[in-house]
């Protein structure tokens, strides 16, 4: 057994078919199939169930996959003890299209500080995808809204807990929230993620019927449009807590309802220190709503 079996294996588990995960491994398909066939004949036992198509990893394969994770986490932890260093000097991050993302930059440059050696990989997806990354060890570190699909192989924690608000544009007069919803052209948050979701449970909750003049998918663009006096919004705090352009503010939900973003890293990562350094910079650049670890 090698570490370029286990990591085949996880890829599989994570792709689904062998030709996919061959892709990811950089291998043929029919390699993929020898690595897997010469695996259960060391182990002495079929790790897959070949009357499905593709074929599915069984129970003992389900066994050898939690196996599998925790034996590349150590070898990536050996590595970096070999080193002479405790941290490692790199960290890959993916972060979801949200309103916080302007903090990644400012916290990687804070914590450059501490680690004078860190390099930074960053990039912007979706929360399902980066999830499965963070799961096979593509990412260190992902920045996702609270998350029902995290895996018990991953450990999410808030690093930021915030109100959202309702905001009008400049001139509006002060008002109950609910009047101005249902008497504004509403800017609608028009994506399949948590923040979409609590906004609509809030509305459908009050029973308050909007009416929509526009969908977007930015919370930035969202702010623009109430800016330039398209219609009201619910946006988190963040977005115009800065720079709120004398728009009307107001408190959103009965009660206030509350958004959290935060990390999700793997439950025994080798980087464990400086994830938590991560975190915890992000908590602090968070401001009063900050949560640390």
């Amino acid at each position: 057994m090698d570490t370029r079996q286990l990591r085949t294996l996880i890829a599989i588990s994570e792709y689904g078919t062998f030709a996919r995960a061959a892709r990811e491994v950089s291998l043929t398909p029919s390699a993929v199939s020898q690595q897997m066939l010469a695996l259960e004949q060391e182990l002495d036992t079929s790790l897959f169930n070949r009357q499905t198509r593709p074929p599915s990893l069984n129970l003992q394969g389900l066994q050898l996959l939690e196996t599998a994770r925790k034996v590349l986490g150590l070898v990536e932890e050996t590595r970096i003890s070999l080193k002479g260093s405790n941290v490692s000097s790199s960290l890959s991050i993916g972060s979801v299209r949200t309103s916080t993302i302007a903090l990644l930059p400012r916290a990687i440059v804070a914590l450059r500080e501490t680690f004078p050696e860190l390099h930074v990989d960053l990039r912007v997806g979706m929360s399902s995808a980066l999830l499965s990354d963070v799961n096979a060890g593509r990412l260190d570190l992902a920045v996702v809204a609270e998350h029902a699909g995290v895996s018990r192989n991953l450990s999410w924690a808030p690093f930021l807990r915030e109100p959202l608000v309702f905001i009008a544009p400049p001139g509006t007069p002060v008002r109950p929230v609910r009047e101005l919803l249902e008497t504004l052209p509403f800017v609608h948050f028009a994506s399949d993620v948590p923040l979409a979701a609590l906004i609509n449970n809030e509305l459908t909750h009050q029973e308050i019927k909007v009416r929509h003049i526009a969908e977007i998918d930015t919370i930035p663009a969202i702010v623009e449009c109430v800016a330039a006096g398209l219609g009201a919004a619910v946006v988190p705090d963040i977005a115009v807590r800065e720079n709120g352009r004398d728009m009307l503010k107001l408190p959103f939900g009965r009660p206030q309802v509350y958004r959290q973003i935060g990390t999700v890293r793997r439950a025994s990562s080798p980087k464990s220190e400086l994830l938590v350094a991560m975190h915890n910079k992000l908590a602090e650049l968070s401001g009063k709503f900050g949560v640390f670890m």
